[in-house]
């Protein structure tokens, strides 16, 4: 089992790893939209929040030797279920190998975020 760290993803804000490699998959931790450069959420919207998560997770998965296009399902939790297009406009651009998914909507998440998303991914 290898951890995964990379400074172009936030630092855990808990007692976890950004990531984990394993018999040849990699599992993110959950992203939210914290720019690693500032470490402060600076997107309000949805598209913007979203847009960093992706980010986030494109450089933590090359950080392991994968990437965006290898992974095979993705959880992701919105706050707002009305957000799901806007979510789904922006997700799309990043997924384009359509891996499978579970979207849910939460009541609350860490640092009052709009999106999270995990990814497991091949290595």
């Amino acid at each position: 089992m290898e951890k995964i760290y990379t400074k172009n993803a936030p630092d855990a804000i808990g007692p976890y790893s950004q990531a984990i490699k394993v018999n040849g998959l990699v599992f993110t931790s959950g992203q939210i939209a914290i720019n690693p450069a500032s470490g402060n959420v600076e997107a309000n919207t949805i598209e913007g929040q979203t847009e960093q998560v992706c980010t986030n997770l494109k450089n933590l998965l090359e950080a392991s030797g994968s990437s965006l296009e290898k992974a095979v399902k993705t959880v992701c939790f919105l706050k707002n279920m009305e957000d799901f297009a806007a979510f789904n406009a922006v997700y799309g651009k990043y997924f384009t190998e359509k891996p499978a998914r579970s979207c849910v909507a939460v009541k609350q998440l860490p640092k009052d975020v709009l999106v999270e998303v995990e990814v497991i991914a091949e290595a």
